[in-house]
C-alpha cells in the first residue's frame, strides 16, 4: 500500500477511536519532564572510513549518550547528518537510537525535505518505534507564512506521531502562523535556531500554555541564560555528543543557579565555549565536523563526516585538542 494510503488509514483508525490525542499527551509530559531533568542529546550518526553507515559504532555511541542522563535523544538530526542518510540508513540509525532508549527517554526522530519526501521518513519513523518527530527547514526555496504552515498540515495529515517544527535558516513563523501550526492536532512544539529574542517572546505568547519550546542555537549554551528570560529555557547541546561531563556541568550550574554570581556558568561560557564558538566559525560546516573530530579524541566510534561536510584541518585539530582538554579540566573529567 502506498503512503497516502497508508494515511487515509491511520485516520480511518483514529476516527474510530485510537488514543492518538493520548499517546500525543503523555509525549508532551515525557518531554517536558526531560527537558526539566538534563539537556537534549543529538547523537553523532557512525560512518566507517569508506563512508559507509557503521551500526555497531552508532549504538555504541548511542549508549554512551543515554547513560550520561539526556532529558530526549534526537537521532537523525542536524549534529546527526540527516541530510546524508538514505532511507535505509535512516531506518537503521532510528531503529538502533529506539532499541537503545528502550523506554526510558523520549526518542524524536528527525525528518525533512519537502513534505513528500518528509513523510516518508515519517513513516519510516513510526515503523521503528519512534516518539515524536523533529521537521528540519525544508529544502531551498523561501517560502510565505501560508506556505510553512501548509507544510505541516501535509505532514501531519500523513503520520500520527507529535511534530515539533524547527525554525531556522529559511524557516521562521510570525506569532499568526504560530497560532496555526498550534491548532495542527500533532504539533507540539517548537525548536528555534534563529536567536531572535523579540520574535521568539513573541511566539511563546501566542502559543497555548502547553505548547513546547527550545533553544536549538549552534552551540546553544551561549546563549541559554538569554533563551530562558524569555520562558525558554530548554536547550539541545551538541556539546553532549562529545563532552557529556562538560555539557552536564553547564546545565546544572545553570539550572540550580550557580550560587549568586554565576561563577561556574562563567567561567565555562568564557574557558570553553566562546572559544569552541571562535572555532567553530573558521570554517562552514565545523558545527558538525568538530562536533565528530572530539568525539573521536574521546574514543567515540563515530568515524568521520560525509561530504559535503571536510574534516578539520591539522592545525584546528590541535586547537580542538587544547580547548577540549581544558574544558575537561574545568570539570574535572579526563580527555
Amino acid at each position: 500500500m502506498g503512503l497516502d494510503g497508508d494515511a487515509t488509514q491511520d485516520r480511518a483508525r483514529a476516527a474510530a477511536g485510537d488514543p492518538t490525542g493520548e499517546t500525543t499527551g503523555d509525549t508532551v509530559r515525557r518531554l517536558r519532564d526531560g527537558m526539566a531533568r538534563g539537556v537534549l542529546s543529538f547523537p553523532l550518526t557512525s560512518f566507517h572510513d569508506d563512508g559507509s553507515l557503521d551500526p555497531d559504532g552508532f549504538r555504541a555511541h548511542v549508549a554512551a549518550q543515554i547513560a550520561t542522563g539526556p532529558g530526549a535523544l534526537f537521532p537523525a538530526c542536524g549534529t546527526g547528518e540527516f541530510f546524508s542518510l538514505d532511507e535505509d540508513e535512516y531506518r537503521q540509525t532510528v531503529t538502533i537510537a529506539v532499541e537503545e532508549a528502550a523506554g526510558r527517554l523520549p526518542v524524536v526522530a528527525g525528518i525533512g525535505y519537502g513534505w513528500a519526501q518528509a513523510a516518508r521518513f515519517a513513516r519510516i519513523a513510526e515503523q521503528a518505534g519512534a516518539d515524536a518527530l523533529l521537521v528540519l527547514p525544508h529544502y531551498l526555496v523561501a517560502a510565505p507564512q501560508d506556505g510553512l504552515v501548509a507544510q505541516l498540515e501535509q505532514i501531519s495529515a500523513r503520520t500520527r506521531l507529535p511534530l515539533i517544527a524547527y525554525q531556522r535558516g529559511q524557516v521562521a513563523f510570525t506569532a499568526a502562523s504560530l497560532r496555526r501550526i498550534a491548532r495542527i492536532p500533532n504539533v507540539i512544539g517548537l525548536k528555534d535556531g534563529h536567536s531572535d529574542l523579540d520574535r521568539l517572546q513573541r511566539l511563546t505568547l501566542a502559543a497555548p500554555e502547553d505548547f513546547l519550546f527550545f533553544n536549538g542555537a549552534a552551540t546553544a549554551e551561549i546563549q541559554a541564560r538569554a533563551y530562558a528570560t524569555v520562558g525558554v529555557p530548554a536547550y539541545s547541546s551538541a556539546v553532549h555528543a562529545f563532552a557529556p561531563e562538560i555539557a552536564n556541568a553547564f546545565f546544572a550550574a545553570l539550572r540550580d543557579g550557580d550560587g549568586t554570581d554565576g561563577a561556574s556558568v562563567q567561567r565555562l561560557l568564557r574557558d570553553f565555549y566562546v572559544p569552541l564558538v571562535e572555532l567553530r566559525d573558521r570554517v562552514p560546516g565545523y558545527a558538525v565536523s568538530l562536533v565528530k573530530a572530539a568525539a573521536r579524541l574521546r574514543g567515540r566510534p563515530v568515524g568521520p563526516v560525509r561530504a559535503p561536510l571536510t574534516e578539520p584541518s591539522p592545525a584546528d585539530l590541535a586547537d580542538l585538542t587544547t580547548l577540549l582538554t581544558a574544558g575537561l579540566d574545568l570539570v574535572g573529567a579526563a580527555l
